[in-house]
């Protein structure tokens, strides 16, 4: 098994589908970087518990279907962890972690690649918003440069004004003693100076226009450099905030390669794992099942002895009410008709019909309501995507695992006598056992087991009542957290415990 982790994401390849699911590739996320395609390979052997069924199981979706899922994926990891139950705690533990890495994985990709799209808008948001800066102050030294120039003009304008003002005066500006009122001086004199004063005039006139024209030109450029330079200030503000939103995403977009990168790396390691530990895992689940056939044979003798020894107290019971009844009907007749008592021949015995199992009036081992985590079940298939190390194609849950907390109390369901309690050998990996014999009720023989309990409270052998403290749950034995595992065998062979408690 090869497995990199450099860079991203490229398929996971599975020989028992036959085809190789495609995984999102993980590019480089720094700024200035180009695209790094990176190929990570996780060839899986057909003997790995892979739960690839799940690999669409965690679509991009509302949050109540993403909690749908995760419920689903968590009861997937559940049925996992029960079908080698009794196997190895670690293996189950390791078997149902990569069912669940393999389940997250899509859900880890389609939020990197979200954090990576992020990263792009955001990318594209700060080059757009630096572009326009860049031609936000391209506009504003235009117009600076036009309102020094402006400037400038309006200078020359003024002095020109001055200058014209100047030579107006002295070329034919009429003084206050014009010779024209005295009545002195020439014709063609006065004439000249006049029209040289109106020269003059004009010349002023037109500049003094100029000028206005200038100043307002001027006005109008620093309103638009005033504008420019608010727009080039909005836009640096715009600028800093998209550079910290694209950290942020850059920073997510990270944090998220870095899941997807772990996702893979653990699954390769239980991966590994899990062919390493075929040949013992396969070994121990055949000393299971022969150890469990030998325990599911040894409650169906005690039932069957004790249903053997019911029905022969029944049996005598019945001859004796049999023979009392003869001898009261044989001593009447004797009476009656004055002669001998005839033989006494016993009736044909027929047992009664098997009654209801209800007739033991169970109460559910705990006080509160605990949820069941794995339910009863005869041949369930082993769990989609996941080896079968046993080559059946199913296993048996002969119980249910209530999801009880470590110190759980648990009670007799009714009266019975103990038969096993504590540690024993004789069944592997219960850890703290207890089976109670509730003996035979209506022809019908119960028990009732409960294994991983952290202590057992009675003895072999003791007589307990409905409703008694017995033991606490816990996680002794081959158990992956706390819970209990509650059985209810009928007759010598195992029933769903719901039906009938």
């Amino acid at each position: 098994m090869n497995s990199k982790s450099s860079g991203g994401i490229g398929t996971v390849k599975s020989p028992r589908l036959g085809r190789s699911l495609p995984v999102s590739e993980v590019s480089a996320t720094k700024r200035g970087r180009g695209t790094r395609p990176a190929v990570r390979r996780l060839t899986v052997s057909v003997t790995a518990l892979l739960a690839f069924a799940l690999l669409g199981l965690v679509p991009s979706a509302h949050a109540d279907d993403l909690n749908d899922q995760a419920a689903a994926l968590a009861r997937q990891a559940q049925d996992v962890q029960t079908s080698l139950e009794f196997v190895d705690a670690g293996i189950a533990q390791s078997a149902a972690d990569l069912v669940m890495y393999q389940g997250q994985l899509p859900g880890a990709q389609a939020a990197l690649a979200d954090a990576q799209n992020r990263v792009g808008v955001a990318t594209g948001v700060v080059t757009s918003l630096a572009s326009r800066i860049d031609l936000a102050q391209q506009n504003k030294d235009k117009i600076t440069a036009q309102i020094a120039a402006d400037a400038e003009k309006a200078t020359e304008t003024k002095t020109m004004i001055g200058q014209i003002a100047a030579q107006s005066y002295k070329a034919g500006g009429l003084p206050v003693n014009l010779t024209l009122i005295l009545g002195a001086g020439s014709t063609s004199d006065l004439a000249n100076s006049i029209d040289l004063a109106e020269q003059a005039l004009r010349s002023q006139t037109a500049a003094l226009e100029a000028l206005t024209a200038q100043k307002a030109t001027n006005q109008n450029a620093q309103a638009r450099l005033v504008a420019v330079e608010a727009e080039i200030k909005d836009l640096k503000l715009q600028a800093d905030a998209a550079l910290a939103a694209e950290q942020v995403a850059r920073d997510e977009a990270a944090t998220k390669k870095a899941a997807v990168d772990k996702l893979v790396s653990d699954s390769a390691a239980l991966n590994a794992k899990l062919e390493a530990e075929k040949p013992r895992i396969q070994a121990q689940l055949k000393q299971v099942q022969v150890q469990q056939d030998a325990v599911g044979a040894q409650i169906a003798e005690i039932q069957r002895k004790e249903r053997e020894a019911a029905e022969a107290a029944a049996r005598a019971e019945a001859e004796r009410v049999a023979r009392e009844q003869a001898a009261a009907e044989a001593a009447a007749n004797a009476n009656n008709n004055g002669g001998g008592q005839a033989p006494y021949v016993p009736p044909v015995y027929i047992p009664p019909a098997v009654g209801n199992v209800s007739a033991f009036g169970l109460q559910h081992p705990f006080a509160a309501n605990i949820p069941i985590t794995s339910p009863f079940v005869r041949n369930r298939p082993v769990p989609a995507g996941t080896a079968d190390f046993n080559g059946t194609g199913y296993y048996d849950h002969t119980g249910i695992d209530f999801g009880a907390q470590c110190g759980t109390p648990v009670y007799a369901p009714a009266d019975g006598t103990v038969r096993l309690a504590g540690q024993t050998t004789v069944v592997w990996g219960g850890g703290n056992v207890l089976w109670i014999s509730h003996g035979v009720v209506a022809g019908n023989a119960l028990m009732t087991v409960f294994y991983h309990n952290s202590s057992v409270l009675v003895s072999a052998g003791q007589t307990v009542k409905r409703g008694q403290l017995v033991a606490y749950s816990g996680n002794t034995g081959n158990s992956t957290g706390c819970h209990a595992h509650f059985e209810t065998w009928l007759n010598g062979t195992p029933v769903d415990p719901m039906s009938v408690l």
